[in-house]
């Protein structure tokens, strides 16, 4: 049975393009094609598809007012087509807190030819929202709006300058980091993240966090000293890694070949971790499609690092907890809501034990 596609796009160009790319896919194809929003509530009604691909910015009805009505009234698994720009980027991110599953973007320049570059990505990026919990994306969305701050736990103070948080993710990632690093505290160890993303939408994303969060985050800039109550993720085009610089650990950036298909990717930056923090770190893997980072928690463990993977019932996609698990990289498995506790329990009993040593 062929994934049902329906394709929403102002643009008769885009929507040619799409259907056509989509069509070339051996296991879906596109039921129809709406101008926009009020065309395609009918067509949706009336065809059943089981993805959307939406562009966000649509006459007639805005993007993220149909998204949000959709996710009301009718929950289904959708698309972005977003544009590379700075007011883009941010509708995305909007557009993933409503319940987008995932996104793509538009080339800025040779439309038609640059389309036909992204066919293997759309492609991919509807098979994972064919396979995607829309109900695990909607409680992390609910949760985002009711969060506490996790009061400290941390009264040691040399175990938010000694210790680190690690934390790698992809589809459903974005929601899933937000809602772990709202409860963080802000005397919480550094923390380093790799969320697959590209550039152009990690800096919007840092951004939005830092006006979110207790806790400092921004997109890593390379060679700054971490920090505790910092979060530093890994820019859309670059690799992250964890260095040292004397006694201080610092970020690193690298402009190398992707990794698992990824970059940045999460196994460069848990291989680091392995090498640079050993016992000193904590590794989380969170929703994702993949493999990614699964073999760099393996190393993490055999490091000495503690991990946590995101279990299936919460996760948006269970591929890359799936893979970590497999490899014998992760200590405990558990729902996204107990995570941000569990980690800072954990911190607190590591540096009980440095203690006593």
């Amino acid at each position: 049975m062929k994934t049902q596609v329906l394709v929403i796009d102002d643009s008769a160009l885009i929507r040619s393009l799409l259907t056509e790319m989509i069509n070339q896919q051996p296991d879906m194809e596109v039921v129809g094609a709406a101008p926009d929003p009020l065309v395609a509530r009918e067509m949706i009604k009336r065809l059943n598809p089981d993805v959307l691909t939406l562009d966000v910015e649509m006459p007639k009805m805005d993007g993220l007012d149909f998204l949000e009505k959709l996710m009301r009234l009718r929950p289904m698994p959708v698309v972005m087509v977003s544009t590379l720009t700075e007011k883009g980027s941010e509708i995305t991110l909007r557009a993933l807190e409503l319940g987008a599953t995932d996104f793509v973007t538009k080339p800025k320049s040779g439309i038609s030819d640059g389309m036909r570059e992204y066919t293997n990505l759309i492609a991919d990026k509807i098979r994972v929202a064919a396979k995607a919990s829309i109900a695990s994306l909607q409680s992390i969305a609910k949760r985002g709006k009711h969060h506490s701050v996790t009061p400290s736990l941390l009264r040691n103070p040399l175990i938010s300058s000694e210790k680190l948080l690690i934390i790698g993710a992809s589809t459903g990632g974005t929601e899933a980091i937000k809602s772990f690093l709202l409860e963080m505290p802000s005397d919480c160890p550094g923390i380093l993240i790799t969320q697959h993303m590209p550039a152009g939408f990690t800096k919007s994303f840092a951004d939005r966090l830092n006006t979110l969060c207790k806790i400092n985050v921004k997109e890593a800039a390379g060679g700054e000293r971490i920090l505790p109550g910092h979060a530093y993720i890994a820019p859309g085009d670059q690799h992250l890694l964890l260095a040292r610089s004397g006694a201080n650990y610092v970020t690193k950036l690298s402009d190398a070949d992707p990794v698992s298909r990824h970059k940045p990717s999460v196994d460069v930056l848990f291989d680091s971790a392995a090498k640079t923090a050993g016992q000193n770190a904590i590794g989380v893997i969170m929703t994702g499609m993949g493999k990614d980072g699964a073999a760099g928690m393996a190393r993490m463990k055999q490091a000495g690092t503690y991990n946590f993977a995101q279990d299936e019932e919460s996760c948006v996609v269970f591929g890359m907890p799936k893979e970590a698990i497999a490899h014998g990289g992760v200590d405990e498995v558990l729902p996204l809501v107990d995570m941000p506790s569990a980690v800072l329990r954990q911190l607190m009993a590591s540096g009980s034990r440095a203690l006593r040593v």
